[in-house]
């Protein structure tokens, strides 16, 4: 199984958390923690890229938009393998931040 980084940890604690569909803007959040934030456009990357690989790892569900050549992903859903994933972050022990 593949290591989840912290901001895909953050996610699905998030939507565990929440229930039902949740708001991307939602976890900008995870963003407010540094003291030293990336600009708002990588933060926007790094973002989409975490909610991309959760759902194509089938931790999740993306609704959004459709364009010609791309999805704009509006909203997350957790399946039921996400639900399970997440249950399991909870119980691991977090790292400090020094």
């Amino acid at each position: 199984m593949l290591a989840l980084s912290p901001l895909q940890k953050f996610i699905l604690k998030e939507c565990l958390n929440g229930g039902g569909a949740i708001a991307r803007d939602k976890f900008k959040k995870f963003y407010t923690k540094n003291p030293k934030p990336p600009k708002a456009a990588d933060q926007q990357n790094a973002l989409t890229k975490s909610l991309e690989r959760l759902i194509d790892r089938g931790y999740m569900t993306g609704y959004g938009r459709r364009t010609p050549k791309k999805w704009y992903i509006v909203e997350v859903k957790l399946t039921s393998k996400g639900r399970r994933k997440g249950r399991t972050l909870l119980g691991q022990q977090q790292r400090i931040p020094f």
